[in-house]
């Protein structure tokens, strides 16, 4: 059974399911690893156009083995250093597992470089006997224009880990940690990042905007090391891959990755900039609902209610069981699994990882699920999130540990659909008008949060990939950050010249340039879902479990085209707006 909890008292990870005894453990996993890689290399040799297909899978089947090995250990390292940044320890290991990775990686590298170089026909004769690792084998052909040799390969390999990698852990190390003080009731309070956060829903107006400003002043003030950094990754992703790997530009490499066509990515972006007077018009309505003379930047997320409800984390937990299991009991059952087994850590602590994040490690071992809890409704609505991603790496078990992850553009289709399935049970719940209206601003916030900003924040990379190539300044990059912010709220909304500074705080403008598309993608597609389920009830049920026990196994468009769904139209996109300027109108109605 869960552990009985309250908002100061939360279940932490139980790790042991990946490692015991960490030290002694990496060492006999490495010895273990050591023997398979050496025999995998014994497949060098044996590779030619007219290989047996039996000997053929024996090496991917090894593979296979090696890479569940390497992310038991990774996963471990990561979540590890997620629970505290600042530990020592943590990081010793995280380092020692990354270059571990990397000597491993380069010794089988020759595998996929040939695979890549074979020819079309030989190919095709071995994948219509791959089975499950089919997909996988395809996705690392569409990079064969963009290999380079395997010395060069290894070299890349290697100083990734002091390299990319790196800057990205020291920017995680570096914001994790920043210190804010905020001044609450004549009390001033030193407070974390997530600490601070919670202000800028603060019914107060006066609180939103010091809370804000707050967040940006500690931001400005490490802008010049913060900065660096997103340049010298940025140089790196085009020195890479628009130098050596000749991708035509920088986004290319990232729709490659999803295996999305670039027309789905373009109509897309295009069709979010176009609505962006949608989200302008709900925040002029929600301004007078919550009564703000002037709406600003600082008051987007301005409570629609003063008393706010507080749920223990076992009470929320309960709400997202009860939404879960009115759409699928088996979702409720998988989901229960992963709070029962001790795999969620809610702790808020100085040095952890802001945020919230799913780490489906490998098919069959329940994932972790990292998130910040307060006891606010909001918090209720990213435990949803964040357990709709544990159970579609649950349904997807079945496929090999490189088909089981969905696509990136599917990715946030199960966490989506979970938060929409609590919104709605939230609702169906209550027959306070108001309170339903309250429910119905959150989930309009919501959307404009992972639909138009995240599409606006891959437009700013678009820009500042090709600025920081021509040799632009920080200060240009603020300004055009806050250009597009400006254009993106319109005239209704005024942006504060702070926000400037916004980008910095961004982690995936860091770690995964373009990831942020994703966002904007799940979130319309999930409308879109959603509203078949409304339509066609319990018969969509199968067809949506079947969606997800797929994993990364086939193509999202493949994938989607089973639904009706055509990624590269406008009009499908459109269609998914459509179903937000109802939800406005709704709104305005009760004003």
């Amino acid at each position: 059974m869960m552990a009985k909890s309250t908002p100061t008292t939360f279940p932490s990870w139980n790790l042991q399911d990946l490692l015991r005894e960490p030290a002694r453990d990496r060492d006999l996993l490495r010895q273990e690893l050591e023997e398979q890689v050496r025999r995998f290399e014994g497949f060098r040799d044996r590779l030619s156009p007219d290989i047996p297909a039996e000997t053929f899978l024996d090496a991917l089947k090894l593979a296979e083995a090696i890479t569940r090995t390497t992310s038991r250990l990774g996963a471990y390292a990561y979540l590890w250093f997620s629970e505290n940044t600042k530990n020592q320890k943590a990081r010793v290991f995280k380092a020692a597992v990354e270059e571990m990775q990397a000597g491993f990686t380069n010794r089988m590298l020759f595998f996929d470089l040939w695979w890549q170089k074979l020819d079309d026909a030989s190919a095709a004769r071995l994948l219509a006997a791959a089975g499950d690792y089919a997909y996988h084998l395809e996705s690392l052909r569409r990079f064969k224009d963009h290999a380079l040799s395997e010395p060069e390969e290894k070299i890349i390999n290697v100083k990734s880990v002091t390299g990319r990698r790196a800057l990205v852990g020291l920017y995680d190390i570096l914001t994790s940690g920043l210190a804010y003080r905020l001044t609450i009731h004549g009390k001033a309070r030193a407070l974390t990042r997530e600490d601070l956060l919670v202000y800028v829903r603060d019914p107060d107006a006066r609180v939103r905007e010091a809370a804000y400003r707050e967040l940006y002043r500690v931001f400005a003030e490490h802008a010049d090391v913060i900065g660096e950094i997103y340049k010298t990754l940025v140089t790196d992703w085009k020195q890479e891959h628009l130098g050596l790997r000749q991708h035509r530009s920088p986004i290319a490499v990232r729709n490659l990755m999803n295996d999305v066509p670039e027309e789905a990515v373009e109509a897309l972006l295009a069709v979010c900039a176009r609505n962006a007077g949608v989200f302008q018009d709900y925040f002029s309505i929600k301004g007078r609902l919550c009564r703000i003379r002037k709406m600003s930047r600082y008051h987007i997320y301005a409570p629609f209610r003063e008393a706010r409800r507080r749920y223990s984390f076992t009470a929320a937990a309960a709400r997202v069981l009860e939404a879960y299991g009115g759409f699928s009991p088996r979702l409720a059952e998988l989901a229960g699994r992963v709070l029962e087994e001790r795999h969620v850590d809610v702790a808020v602590r100085p040095g952890k990882l802001g945020g919230a994040f799913c780490y489906s490690v490998i098919p069959g071992l329940t994932p972790y699920v990292l998130l910040n809890f307060k006891g606010h409704v909001r918090d209720i609505a990213t435990l949803a999130h964040e357990l709709g991603h544990a159970v579609h790496g649950m349904l997807a078990a079945d496929h090999s540990i490189f088909t089981f992850h969905a696509m990136l553009p599917l990715a946030e289709t199960a966490s989506v659909f979970g938060e929409r399935l609590l919104s709605d049970a939230l609702m169906a719940g209550e027959r306070d008008k108001v309170v339903n209206q309250g429910l119905l601003v959150q989930q309009l916030d919501d959307a404009y949060a992972t639909i138009v900003r995240q599409a606006y924040f891959v437009r700013f990379e678009r820009e500042a990939h090709r600025m920081i190539g021509e040799g632009s300044t920080m200060e240009d990059l603020c300004q055009v950050y806050l250009t597009e912010l400006r254009q993106q709220f319109g005239r209704a909304i005024a942006v504060p010249d702070e926000f400037r500074w916004e980008w910095l705080s961004i982690p995936h403008l860091f770690a995964s340039p373009f990831y942020c598309y994703a966002y904007s993608f799940g979130n319309l597609l999930v409308l879109a879902l959603y509203a078949l389920y409304r339509t066609h009830g319990e018969s969509f049920v199968p067809r949506y479990l079947a969606l997800l026990a797929a994993g990364g196994s086939r193509s999202p468009e493949v994938l989607l085209k089973d639904f009706g769904v055509d990624i590269r139209s406008e009009s499908f996109w459109q269609s998914g707006f459509e179903t937000i300027k109802g939800m406005v109108k709704e709104l305005e109605k009760t004003a």
